[in-house]
């Protein structure tokens, strides 16, 4: 019986040598936390630039990790970059990317114009006392996208009733409250 558990015993030991441990937990990352886009931007001069909260190559025209120093002093020191700030250098062409929510801020003249038409479309229905559904007929719309221009940017009644309506409204009760001072 002695022998028994003698024989047991550096079996265990033997085994404990195989057991894996996990490596001790590091208590620091290697991102910096606090770093803006635009403070990477100071620091490396003028191949980056910032827009909408995100860093890009100027030359380049992609997005850059504004986190991560390394990745971008990487990026700076590939052979791609240095191809296409040799090819952005002879064009002499600035092309920024811009994000996309800059380009959906941004109101062109035909967007104007669209509203504009929708606001006096609205306003001519009110004062001539025409409901709005008329406008959901088919001739009246034939009639608005060959005769008037951005007419058939009109939209259907619905719309015109919640999105235009209540501004014709406003407008009106100002009007009106100017005149009675």
């Amino acid at each position: 019986m002695l022998q028994r558990i003698t024989n047991r015993t550096p079996f265990k030991v033997r085994m404990e040598r195989f057991v894996v441990t996990a490596p001790p937990a590091r208590n620091r990352s290697k991102t910096a936390l606090y770093v803006t886009p635009l403070d990477r931007v100071t620091e490396f001069g003028g191949e980056l630039h910032e827009d909408g909260g995100k860093l890009f190559c100027t030359s380049c025209n992609v997005v850059l990790n504004h986190v991560r120093k390394s990745a971008i002093s990487d990026h700076l020191k590939s052979k791609t970059h240095t191809k296409r700030k040799a090819e952005f250098e002879e064009q002499n062409v600035r092309k920024k990317q811009r994000p996309l929510t800059a380009s959906l801020q941004c109101n062109s003249t035909a967007q104007t114009e669209k509203v504009s038409v929708i606001q006096d479309f609205v306003k001519m229905c009110l004062e001539a006392n025409i409901p709005l559904e008329k406008a959901d007929h088919p001739a009246v719309r034939a009639f608005l996208s060959r005769h008037v221009k951005n007419g058939g940017s009109i939209p259907k009644s619905d719309q015109l009733r919640r999105a235009y309506l209540p501004d014709g409204y406003e407008n009106e009760n100002q009007l009106l409250n100017s005149q009675d001072c």
